[in-house]
């Protein structure tokens, strides 16, 4: 129901560890927000009889909680010492396909290969193309089987060249995990669009989108791996305590790109992405909305009560406390609130025939807390706007509790295009920033604020080096139109789905 972008999905990885599986299952459930479509984990276990690895699998639909909860799938089905996880959240029209829950799994004539991905292949159409013409049957509609694809029908000799040939051949935003027999894989793109990172348990290697996944485990957080890193983590590794690791180039006139959405938004505020805690990133940005947007330049009336600051829980509690906080600084009195109630517990709710299905599943969501905005001047902080339908429901929600005043504070631009990297955003004519052809006014009376404040683009940006030590450059296309590395022409949500 959430009017917020959609990230495509999380990945863990773990290598060594006795219960692989179930460390990995954790993992996937620290990282549950970036995708609730599906989950699926894929081991490695040495079979005696056989005489050779095999891997066992297990996916389905929906949360990780659900797909995992028969405890005799670790016990006795996914063994090993090596597993791969994946949360997947799909576009429209892919979520009901079986054959699209990672991660893949494929026997071929070098072994066995599993691998999960998150993120866009923004070449994915021409390859796809290409394949067909070759006559190349597909099982799903997503870009990640064009990996396996490429892996399979290189002419290199060894499994690892065969990887590496094939991510040559890639373009776009992917974080991939690989498992073979005998190695783990962890691949960022060269220009680095979505986090990931390696940790260490004990004497295991570990690979995840966000460090919370380490968190949740027990695991030291050891590095981000580099935009272009492919690290190989085998027995060697293990004994040295050093991954191999080789680089991919990077595409000429092309440079770092990390999502600035994931620290607006996706990532959770206790993760580590590209270098930097995602807390302090997002207070300096509600920092930098604080001097763009004074509290005096704001309010409309007088009042013998300070003005309060509220979030909308949860992704925008640390922006509207760095805005809180700035704000005194800067000697504008207010007051942080917890004036939104979120509850936690929500799953499908029933709606009956004839009632509006999104306005009760806001009020499932949400609940305003009528004494703290009664008869005040409200500012309310949230991350992003994108359709503006939930925003308006909740705004109604507030009005209703007799507030003197409402102020809408963006911590991010408006969102005017689509993203191609791996964030889901509706279609630009569905953006509130477009159908408004971008006046903030117009927007502020559709929504039903007093007034509706964004961070610009550059303030954003600013904020994020500043706290980050520009150790990046970083992606904005959906705040900008300008995209960091090309897409084909014919890239877009519906791109690989089958007539």
């Amino acid at each position: 129901m959430s009017d917020k972008p959609s990230d495509y999905c999380g990945i863990f990885g773990i290598y060594n560890h006795p219960e692989a599986a179930a460390m990995t299952y954790y993992g996937l459930h620290a990282l549950q927000h970036r995708g609730q479509e599906s989950a699926g984990i894929v081991s490695s276990v040495f079979d005696e009889e056989r005489g050779h690895y095999v891997m066992p699998m297990h996916k389905d639909f929906g949360l990780v909680l659900n797909v995992f909860e028969d405890k005799k799938i670790f016990t006795d089905k996914l063994r090993g010492l090596k597993a791969i996880g994946h949360n997947r959240y799909s576009t429209s029209g892919s979520s009901s396909n079986p054959a699209n829950i990672q991660p893949f799994r494929v026997h071929y004539r070098n072994g066995n290969l599993a691998l999960a991905h998150n993120g866009n292949l923004t070449n994915a159409p021409s390859l796809r193309q290409r394949f067909i013409n070759e006559g190349i049957l597909f099982q799903s509609t997503s870009d990640t089987e064009l990996i396996l694809h490429l892996i399979s029908h290189s002419l290199k000799t060894g499994q690892f060249e065969q990887i590496m040939d094939a991510l040559r051949q890639i373009e776009g935003a992917y974080c991939l995990v690989i498992q073979t027999d005998d190695a783990l894989i962890a691949v960022r793109d060269p220009n680095g669009f979505r986090p990931l990172a390696l940790g260490r348990l004990g004497d295991a290697f570990v690979v995840a989108s966000e460090t919370c996944a380490f968190d949740i485990i027990g695991a030291e957080y050891v590095r981000d791996i580099a935009p272009g890193e492919v690290l190989v983590i085998d027995d060697e590794a293990i004994e040295t305590a050093k991954p191999a690791s080789y680089m991919l180039p990077r595409k000429p006139g092309t440079d770092t790109a990390g999502c600035v959405f994931e620290y607006v938004y996706f990532s959770r505020p206790d993760s580590r992405i590209f270098g930097e805690n995602v807390d302090k990133v997002r207070r300096q940005i509600g920092k930098h909305l604080a001097r763009e947007h004074r509290i005096p330049d704001i309010i409309r009336s007088e009042s013998d009560k300070k003005p309060i600051v509220i979030s909308v829980p949860d992704s925008s509690n640390t922006a509207a406390l760095g805005y809180a906080g700035e704000s005194r600084k800067l000697g504008y009195d207010c007051k942080f609130e917890i004036g939104l109630i979120r509850n936690h517990y929500v799953g499908r709710t029933f709606i009956a025939p004839g009632q509006e299905s999104r306005q009760f599943k806001v009020r499932t969501k949400f609940n305003p807390v009528r004494g703290v905005i009664e008869d005040r001047i409200v500012l309310i902080v949230d991350d992003s706007i994108v359709r503006g339908t939930t925003s308006r429901m909740l705004i109604d929600m507030i009005r209703k509790c007799n507030p003197k005043e409402i102020h809408f504070l963006v911590s991010s631009p408006p969102i005017i295009e689509p993203c191609f990297y791996g964030m889901d955003f509706p279609s630009p004519d569905e953006l509130i920033a477009n159908k408004f052809d971008r006046d903030v006014s117009r927007i502020a009376r559709e929504l039903g604020v007093d007034s509706l404040h964004y961070l610009s683009p550059q303030g954003l940006i600013e904020a994020v080096k500043e706290a980050n030590e520009g150790k990046l450059n970083y992606c904005s296309a959906c705040f900008t139109g300008k995209y960091p590395v090309p897409v084909e022409a014919q890239m877009g949500k519906e791109a690989n789905e089958l007539v």
